[in-house]
């Protein structure tokens, strides 16, 4: 069984690091380096993906015996992660706007 605020630190980091990363590859995007700004949402894609493995973790556990209090700490880890996660895909489109722009 999965800690509840181990979970929490977990989803809290990996999509603020996720998070972080997309707007960097805006940046890298914005100067023109299109290759590098992919490479930063794949990094990014990580992240992402290691915050919704430990989300997956707490839903399975909450759907069986082990039901999860519902928390200010675990609410604002749910509000990270879907940050993040809208940050990655408006990411995506604007970065190939940027690469539309430059052909």
């Amino acid at each position: 069984m999965v800690e509840l605020e181990e979970a929490v630190m977990e989803i809290i980091v990996n999509a603020g690091q996720s998070r972080s990363l997309c707007f960097e590859a805006l940046r890298a995007a914005r100067t023109g380096n299109l290759d590098e700004a992919r490479q930063l949402l794949k990094e990014a894609d990580g992240y992402s993906r290691q915050a919704h493995q430990m989300q997956t973790k707490l839903i399975e556990q909450d759907a069986g015996e082990a039901r999860q209090p519902m928390t200010l700490i675990m609410v604002h880890a749910q509000d990270h992660l879907m940050t993040s996660l809208l940050a990655r895909e408006l990411s995506e489109e604007i970065i190939q706007l940027h690469t539309l722009y430059r052909q």
